[in-house]
């Protein structure tokens, strides 16, 4: 199945509205659970495509069919029956009001059945406008004329202009992101410029944290790659959240927390300012996290597919959100914060082997199945946000879920969840809870003996060829060229002349 870009956007619309038409949340609220719900409607897609294109072929009358009518209601892409003659078109829009009214926009694309490819903002230099949008959408050419009619007739427009068109052919590959800029297309955009809550949230009545959110969602929409991240000026609401949390979980560390955690928590607090006090920001945190693993954050406006945040691994970026749960549940919060990304995961992405397990996690999702996505979203829950290690014969916590929930910490150490070994395979399929206490956890002998088994599994996993990342150009390698393949023989090869010649040296000063 194609991953590439075009694809995942096209399919984007179907997605919506499948989940409204079986009482679901477009906006998923874990990793898995967005993995499973992709399968289900990858499949759904292809089905849907598949019988279109048969009724295309049968059908002389040349009318649209009723099924297809439901197809283009849905809001789905182009129909069936128009992939004959697809043009590619980038315009600039320029809009009077802010971002708000882009939504307002897009339901102009998807009346029209008109798909959007790309999509990016930037603040307009004109006077009296608030906003440029530019805007790659792919469509038959008869379909353009009216769509520009419309988007003119729009009081929100103030300008629009054609940059180029294109005949659009589909690319073959799987697309991933290749290089590290590349991220800054791996993202859901409904999910940005009109923040939803959903209705059981403590804060869905709340507007002035529902507003609050939107602001700081909006400083992930506005970031890309390379610019320092914007520092929010957190409320003292906010900062008495936070001062909660943090006081209760550190009494936790010492006896519950995993030795790696505690030690660089310790650092965290001496050299970016941990404190109950002040939350910390994620430029200073992501440039230490830099200095120690090569790791870094990035700001993210909401919850991302989970092929797009396991990607985001594979070039030690971490997809971080900047908002704080609502005040009224400090001690739970139904979708990742920065509360749980700053305790939770920071301190584990800091050491070195924890880090480079993460990488290879996001690295072996590349070019995998809708499937296989599935399978390392869910080890990804039961090791990075939930796993459990040996220490000293006795277990401790490592996952960030855990770690940065104090009621988690304490029941996952207790005698009432069911503690098993970890053995990927197994942990892959298993069934797994997001509304309470885990009833399941597993447990690894080591983080060495992990990254073992887990290399020994993604070994098996099926495609077109082993990808490497290169730190120095921050990019992805597909290793599917023999001069590929032997420049990085040659630099394994200068590395092993090293550690040989630093052996020799090692033993004779022992």
């Amino acid at each position: 199945m194609s991953t590439d870009t075009e694809t995942v956007k096209r399919r984007l619309a179907f997605q919506k509205s499948y989940s409204q038409e079986h009482g679901g949340s477009w906006r998923r609220r874990s990793l898995i659970e967005d993995a499973k719900f992709e399968t289900v409607t990858n499949i759904e897609f292809q089905k849907r495509e598949k019988h279109l294109s048969v009724k295309e072929k049968t059908s002389t009358t040349g009318s649209i069919s009723e099924e297809e009518e439901v197809f283009i209601q849905n809001g789905d892409k182009v129909s069936p029956t128009e992939t004959g003659n697809l043009v590619s078109t980038t315009i600039i829009i320029t809009l009077k009001d802010g971002i708000s009214s882009l939504a307002k926009i897009l339901r102009v694309f998807e009346n029209t059945n008109v798909t959007i490819d790309h999509i990016e903002s930037r603040k307009s230099k004109k006077t009296g406008c608030e906003y440029e949008i530019l805007l790659q959408a792919i469509s038959t050419s008869e379909k353009w004329t009216p769509l520009i009619n419309l988007l003119r007739q729009n009081p929100q427009v103030n300008d629009i202009v054609i940059l180029n068109e294109q005949s659009h052919t589909a690319e073959k590959d799987d697309w991933f992101p290749r290089h590290i800029s590349e991220l800054d297309n791996c993202t859901h955009l409904v999910t940005k410029f009109e923040p939803d809550l959903d209705y059981d949230h403590p804060g869905f009545t709340d507007m002035e944290y529902r507003e609050r959110r939107k602001a700081i969602a909006d400083i992930a929409f506005e970031y890309r790659n390379g610019q320092p991240i914007p520092r929010v000026e957190y409320t003292e609401e906010e900062t008495q959240t936070w001062n909660h949390v943090y006081s209760r979980l550190v009494d936790f560390f010492p006896t519950h927390a995993c030795k790696e955690h505690r030690e660089n928590f310790k650092l965290l607090e001496k050299e970016c300012g941990y404190c109950p006090t002040r939350i910390p920001q994620l430029e200073d945190v992501s440039n230490y996290l830099k200095r120690r693993t090569g790791f870094q954050l990035r700001p993210v406006s909401g919850l991302l597919s989970a092929r797009d945040f396991l990607a985001s691994l594979a070039f030690r970026v971490f997809q971080c959100t900047q908002y704080v749960r609502h005040g009224s549940k400090p001690d739970h919060s139904p979708e990742p914060d920065c509360i749980h990304e700053l305790l939770g995961h920071v301190p584990m992405l800091a050491d070195v082997k924890f880090a480079q397990f993460s990488q290879e996690i996001g690295l072996a999702t590349l070019g995998a199945s809708d499937a296989d996505i599935e399978k390392f979203a869910t080890l990804y829950w039961f090791t990075v946000e939930f796993g459990l290690c040996k220490e000293n014969g006795e277990l401790r916590a490592y996952g960030a879920g855990t770690l940065s929930s104090y009621g988690e910490l304490k029941h996952a150490l207790s005698d009432a969840p069911d503690q098993r070994p970890f053995d990927p395979a197994k942990t892959a399929v298993q069934e797994y809870t997001d509304d309470d206490l885990q009833p399941i956890y597993f447990y690894v002998e080591s983080f060495d003996d992990m990254m073992h088994k887990m290399r020994q599994y993604a070994a098996n996993i099926p495609r077109r060829s082993e990808v490497r990342y290169d730190p120095y150009t921050q990019t992805i390698q597909q290793l599917d060229k023999g001069e590929t393949v032997d420049a990085i023989a040659l630099a394994v090869r200068n590395d092993i002349g090293y550690l040989q010649k630093a052996t020799k040296v090692l033993k004779i000063v022992s």
